[in-house]
């Protein structure tokens, strides 16, 4: 089985959320759904989310390993060289 590292960014406040799953589709979904559980997700009242990056990783071992990384300071950075700000103005890392 197959599983994904993505990125995703609110459309309304810029932020960015990383994570990982099995089936990209249904998550993303989930994350843009009105039912979304706020209690259980930290994406709920910045959406809608839009995805801007996913990898494709062999085994969730790996998935998690890279989705640490992307959440760590040299991930960041990366993820601000390959895809810009990594927050909007005015709002801490």
């Amino acid at each position: 089985m197959a599983f994904y590292v993505y990125v995703i960014e609110s459309v309304s406040t810029g932020r960015r959320y990383v994570g990982q799953t099995g089936d990209l589709k249904r998550r993303i979904a989930e994350h843009n759904s009105p039912d979304h559980n706020p209690a259980k997700y930290t994406t709920k009242q910045a959406g809608p989310w839009r995805l801007v990056h996913y990898e494709l990783c062999s085994s969730r071992s790996e998935a998690t390993r890279r989705e640490r990384w992307l959440k760590s300071r040299s991930g960041r950075r990366w993820l601000e060289v390959k895809l810009g700000r990594a927050s909007p103005a005015g709002l801490p890392d």
